[in-house]
């Protein structure tokens, strides 16, 4: 097949939306796989994706999203606990398809052995997708610059608090734009990766003391850093933020990791890999400034 057709699933999230309009902009056909008909999935169709509506746990849906399909990004939502199965079906159908390259979203502290369920459920994945021989590249990023504005956003514009239970260790964050041009270099390049698993950071490991520097500095106002005890933070997830047991039991897991120096790391792989440097913490902040101020937020 001359132009391959490229299967983008989590199309809707945080780096499938950019993954699909980064390949629609280099003049890729791109197919965007999508749990429902919304405004994400009609702004997908409006830049020039096709949409194919299904689930990951449905193989017929799967099989049909892959028709014709030789490139995919697999990317499964963190709230979900059901890793294990949907890589199954995804490797399956990607096999009989004839795909030639897979790049899979796993995560940073990816191991046998780690604390998180979750992070457990990745190590499998990546085994699955390697023993399945349909060119699976795996890349494993640290904590999103995103996680910011999602566990922080609000208390930064209402009340110049940052509640986090990160201790006093560092990680550097990472951008989902800047994940997303990885993946798109790799798909459209994958001859070399096959098989590589590249941690992907920001440019700068900082403490989350020191992100509250940047936030101030770059907001004109004091930010403070709140070190959260971690029982408090899993109370914040589930009964205020809502979010499944199964994703809290991870995101306190990490939590510990970060305290304990794990996610401490800094690549050269985003520039390596797309030929331009990672978005610095300054610049992101720059780009969301509005989400963190306080007339951000509804009276």
């Amino acid at each position: 097949m001359s132009t391959p057709i490229y299967l983008v699933t989590g199309a809707a999230g945080k780096t499938g939306a950019y993954v699909v309009q980064q390949l629609l902009e280099k003049g890729h056909v791109v197919r965007a796989f999508v749990r429902k008909h919304d405004e994400r999935s009609n702004r997908l169709a409006e830049l020039g994706a096709t949409i194919a509506l299904g689930d990951f746990y449905d193989i017929a849906s799967i099989r049909k999203a892959m028709t014709d399909v030789r490139r995919v990004y697999f990317c499964y939502p963190p709230q979900g606990d059901r890793l294990v199965e949907a890589t199954t079906i995804i490797a399956a159908a990607a096999r009989d398809a004839g795909v030639e390259a897979l790049v899979n979203m796993s995560q940073l502290p990816v191991r046998e052995d780690a604390p998180s369920l979750l992070s457990r459920n990745h190590w499998q994945s990546e085994n699955i997708l390697d023993w399945a021989d349909i060119g699976a590249i795996h890349i494993r990023p640290g904590y999103f610059a995103e996680n910011l504005l999602m566990f922080g956003a609000a208390t930064i514009a209402t009340e110049g608090k940052l509640y986090l239970p990160y201790g006093d260790n560092r990680h550097a964050p990472v951008a989902s734009s800047d994940i997303a041009r990885v993946v798109v270099a790799l798909l459209t390049q994958p001859a070399l990766h096959t098989g590589q698993r590249y941690i992907l950071t920001g440019p700068k490991s900082l403490t989350i003391a020191q992100m509250a520097e940047v936030l101030s500095n770059e907001l004109g106002r004091s930010i403070e850093y709140v070190n959260l005890p971690l029982d408090d933070w899993g109370s914040i997830l589930g009964d205020r933020m809502g979010q499944p047991q199964f994703l809290v039991n991870h995101l306190k897991a990490v939590a510990i990791e970060h305290q304990e120096g794990v996610f401490n790391k800094v690549t050269d792989l985003v520039e390596r890999l797309t030929g331009q440097p990672p978005q610095s913490l300054e610049d992101f902040i720059i780009e969301h400034r509005a989400l963190l101020q306080p007339e951000s937020v509804a009276a």
